[in-house]
């Protein structure tokens, strides 16, 4: 059994989600409940669960918060929100699992599984720690990324990333010091949760700005990389790309 906690601070939302759990998840065992960040922090910190449902927006802090003030507490999280927003982002980041409101009991189902696994495997849950230290970390380049792998995952700073290449389900991740990772994902996923300095260029590839060395003119003309590499750029993106290399349309 999964010792597990739900942290919401909808009374309807903690009874759905409990039925949910014992009737999909019966290896889930809830051992409490809190509905605002002061009583989820004493919670965690009393039952040392395995696994929390935490809710992202509550009363007198969030989810985030209550995760910073638990950082010695090490466990699995399944995120709940009804935003689509900044937590979102965040979140992708970090590679966690996390459910929109109303909950699918599918995607209820499926998390539970890959925490589960994660486990049993005694992985520490590194998803937490990355989730605070980019949040705390205003200066986006110097934020991290979790990289799921089939060994498990990678963490990368984005600021060591110099651009990617998408084929279909996977992307190339091309890093300083001529390293290459490939992952599970699609280019536009990147393309949602990198920082703004990484920029889509063509269907296929996107750059991280403090990378470019140079912008060669043509239809849609091509880059040139720290690492020599030289991208094409589409014309569907030379607009965008010459306005955010703040340079004139006339390059």
């Amino acid at each position: 059994m999964i010792k597990a906690l739900i942290i919401e601070d909808e009374k309807i939302a903690r009874e759905v989600l409990g039925n949910y759990l014992k009737k999909y998840c019966p290896i889930v065992n809830i051992v409490g409940e809190a509905a605002d960040y002061h009583e989820a922090v004493l919670l965690i910190k009393k039952e040392q669960p395995q696994l929390v449902f935490l809710d992202i927006e509550m009363p007198h802090g969030n989810g985030f918060d209550v995760l910073d003030a638990c950082r010695e507490v090490t466990f699995e999280t399944i995120f709940i929100t009804a935003y689509a927003s900044y937590a979102i982002k965040a979140l992708n980041k970090a590679a966690a699992y996390y459910l929109m409101k109303p909950v699918s009991i599918d995607e209820l189902i499926a998390s539970v599984e890959k925490a589960r696994i994660d486990i049993n495997n005694k992985t520490d849950s590194i998803r937490n720690k990355i989730i605070i230290e980019n949040l705390n970390e205003k200066n986006e380049g110097h934020q991290q990324i979790v990289l799921p792998t089939l060994e498990g995952f990678d963490i990368v700073k984005t600021d060591n990333i110099i651009r990617l290449q998408g084929s279909g389900n996977f992307t190339d991740l091309f890093l300083a010091g001529k390293k290459k990772k490939m992952v599970c994902r699609f280019l536009k996923y990147f393309e949602e949760v990198l920082p703004s300095n990484f920029v889509r260029v063509h269907k296929s590839h996107i750059v991280n700005l403090h990378s470019v060395t140079s912008y060669h003119k043509g239809k849609g003309g091509y880059l040139v990389l720290e690492d020599n590499t030289e991208i094409e750029v589409s014309s569907t993106y030379k607009a965008d790309l010459i306005n955010k290399l703040k340079v004139s349309n006339e390059l």
